[in-house]
Parts: C-alpha cells; sequence; structure tokens
C-alpha cells in the first residue's frame, strides 16, 4: 500500500507554466468557504498576514491514489505539505501569520485528513470552485476530477503580496513562506 507521508525519490518536477504570474495584487475574493472546523472562513475578510496552501487532493489510507498520480508533476505530496505545515506552524503564527489549507474536496473528505495528521488550522472546503474560479487558480484533471495545483498565498489585510508556485517538493512550502515573513515581508 502507499505511504502516504513519504514522497517517491523519483516524482516529475512541475515546471512554472505563468499560470499564477496574474496573482500578487490582487484581493481575495469575498467568499465564505466551509472548514473542518465545523464554521465558515471568508478569505476575503481576513485582517493581517494569512496563507493559504492550495493542494490537489490528499490521499487516505486503504484507498488507492488516482491511477498516473505520480506521474503527474506536482501531484503527489499533499500529506507531506499539510504535516510540515502543521509542524511549522508556532512559527508561522510567531511570524504574525495565520495558516489555512484550502482544495476542492468535500469537507467531510477533508476532514478525515485534518484529525488524522492532527492539523491545528482549518482546512477549507472550495468544492464548488468559487474560490478558484474568482482568482483564476491554475488546476488539472486526473481520474475525472479537477483539482487545483499546488500554490501558496501570502495576503496582507486581503490582498495577495506573494506566491510560491510551482511548489516542489511539496514538503518545502512551508521553509519558503517562513524566509519570506523574515526577509521580504514589511
Amino acid at each position: 500500500m502507499t505511504n502516504l507521508n513519504q514522497l517517491p525519490g523519483d516524482l516529475p518536477i512541475p515546471q512554472d507554466d505563468g499560470a499564477a504570474d496574474h496573482l500578487v495584487g490582487m484581493r481575495l475574493p469575498a467568499i465564505s468557504l466551509e472548514t473542518t472546523t465545523h464554521s465558515q472562513f471568508n478569505l476575503g475578510q481576513t485582517q493581517g498576514r494569512i496563507v493559504i496552501y492550495c493542494y490537489p487532493m490528499t490521499g487516505q489510507p486503504n484507498v488507492p491514489l488516482p491511477d498516473g498520480w505520480d506521474q503527474i508533476p506536482g501531484a503527489r505530496g499533499c500529506t507531506p505539505q499539510s504535516c510540515s505545515f502543521r509542524d511549522y506552524y508556532q512559527d508561522l503564527r510567531l511570524l504574525g501569520a495565520d495558516v489555512v489549507g484550502l482544495s476542492v474536496q468535500s469537507t467531510e473528505y477533508q476532514q478525515e485528513m485534518a484529525d488524522r495528521l492532527h492539523l491545528p488550522f482549518p482546512v477549507l472546503s472550495d468544492a464548488d470552485y468559487r474560490f478558484q474560479q474568482a482568482l483564476r487558480l491554475p488546476t488539472f484533471v486526473a481520474a475525472g476530477m479537477t483539482l487545483l495545483k499546488r500554490i501558496t498565498l501570502i495576503a496582507n489585510d486581503g490582498v495577495i503580496e506573494a506566491v510560491h508556485y510551482p511548489i516542489f517538493p511539496s514538503d518545502s512550502d512551508p521553509a519558503w513562506v517562513i524566509d519570506y515573513l523574515k526577509n521580504k515581508a514589511a
């Protein structure tokens, strides 16, 4: 069975296709999304700095990943990415940033992952693609599902100030965010 916590060594590296070039300077849309903390979260109303890490789809124990998943550049690694944000959560908070995860899976699907991984932050469901469409976030199709490409947005008072895209390996994402917050953020 696939170990969701480990990244295979032979994953293809995603290339920058320019699909995120338009995001810096955009305002987060005032859209409320359901969360794994059983509430609604409106990203457009956030104050201060927030890190939104968007990921394609977490696997579930004893459920096979879609055929060819490991061959799609950037697809594999959602669990290691979420675990890294969990492990660096306090560091990010000390740097003045809130953290949320976001995918297009249902809240019920996400809840299993959030509980299993003991995530200290909410995961938001964009199952209706409203957030994705408002920002024109990059997607790909696998096993008949339209999924978000892995991308992290850093916003301050509702305006996107930095974008990490493409992300590889996935568990390096929090280190990139910490570096940005320490060295580039005002």
